[in-house]
């Protein structure tokens, strides 16, 4: 008889998480695992999860990224109702909502395997002390009724163990991963440009996030700020959207450097915006391990981050790429700007990055997770 797996996830946006949830869904053997969807019913990967073959899908209307007690509360009941009809042998969750209400929907229902993915944690150092105390606290209470914990990068792994959520060793490591290949394929470059309203002869600079808190996007327009008065052959673009864009539009304008930056919004076609990119930069304040750093390095990019987290597991400094701390404008523009000003380097630091990138691809961490649903049956 198949395995019932059901994996749960707050809401299907543009983003790592949700990329390598829908992944999994995708590759995992249909003749062994009998495979569900838990999800909110908005985001962008609503219709990709939609037409899904040989996955049930399930669409939970309360089921939100904000706190909201009474919405949370009916999600609990709903993910409860669901797991004792359906009787999975393994809930699988992501994201910090969903873990939390779907690990504790899963144990009252006796589902009897339950596996939780960190891509990051709930609590951070950019949070009111008593909202970090909670989160942590839930986190830590929760992990005891977790069968298995999966990191998506050593630097998530240690800080957990160093918190108390779990303890040394007991979980498993899968990278936030991409489907390499998609990235690797060859295709011209420099096409969309034009549609853009780029200058074909300039240096584009992109981020590709979503535009929330964590991402820091403000940041990007202040580096970009910084580099345009030394360099004037370069174009900023950035790729995503989220509740942060009146603010972005308005630093953009505060700045006054509106004709040298684009947003670009969504984007279906990743691989082909890389493919328009000279540089990539991302100004996160805490991550797991995001995606767009193995993108870029299959897209043979130069990368520009900050500092956290697991970026330093893709990112060698001075090797294919540069890091800052957070908030570090001044360091992150001048590593823009030499950039910018030596094409060698950026060639050099792309090809290091490619050199690397099969560590990150999705079959590696799909196989690593199979292991440990197989030691838990």
């Amino acid at each position: 008889m198949k395995k019932k797996i059901f994996h749960v996830i707050t809401k299907l946006e543009l983003g790592g998480a949700q990329e390598v949830t829908l992944m999994t869904l995708e590759r995992l053997p249909r003749e062994q695992y009998e495979l569900a969807l838990i999800t909110g019913p908005e985001g962008l990967l609503v219709d990709r999860a939609s037409n899904m073959p040989d996955v049930h899908k399930f669409w939970i209307d309360s089921l939100v990224r904000e706190v909201r007690p009474h919405k949370d509360l009916l999600s609990f009941l709903k993910l409860f109702s669901l797991f004792r009809r359906e009787r999975p042998t393994v809930v699988h969750t992501h994201s910090s909502k969903a873990g939390i209400l779907g690990r504790w929907a899963a144990k009252l229902a006796g589902v009897p395997i339950i596996f939780h993915t960190v891509h990051g944690f709930s609590f951070h150092d950019y949070q009111p002390l008593p909202a970090r105390k909670v989160y942590l606290w839930l986190e830590r209470i929760t992990t005891k009724i977790t069968t298995k914990t999966v990191v998506v990068s050593f630097a998530n792994a240690e800080k957990g163990e160093k918190s108390g959520v779990f303890t040394r060793r007991d979980w498993v490591l899968c990278r936030d991963a991409i489907a390499i290949d998609r990235f690797l394929a060859s295709g011209p470059r420099r096409t969309k440009l034009q549609q853009w309203g780029i200058d074909n002869a300039k240096v584009v600079i992109g981020m590709v996030a979503c535009f929330k808190p964590q991402k820091s996007p403000t940041d990007f327009i202040d580096v970009a700020a910084r580099v345009l008065p030394e360099c004037n052959n370069v174009h900023f673009v950035m790729a995503g959207d989220g509740e942060l864009r009146p603010s972005i539009e308005a630093r953009i304008e505060e700045h006054g450097i509106g004709g040298h930056v684009t947003l670009l919004g969504w984007q279906d076609d990743m691989p082909e915006v890389y493919r328009n990119l000279d540089i990539v930069v991302l100004t996160s304040l805490w991550e797991g391990l995001p995606c767009v750093f193995s993108e870029a390095m299959a897209s043979e990019l130069p990368i520009v981050a900050t500092n956290v987290d697991g970026a330093r597991e893709a990112i060698n400094d001075g090797e294919n790429g540069y890091l800052h701390e957070p908030h570090d404008i001044e360091g992150m523009a001048r590593s823009v700007i030499e950039l910018v000003r030596n094409p060698e380097l950026r060639r050099n630091m792309g090809s290091k990055g490619k050199a690397r990138v099969a560590e990150f691809d999705i079959s590696t961490s799909i196989t690593r997770l199979e292991e440990a649903y197989r030691q838990c049956f």
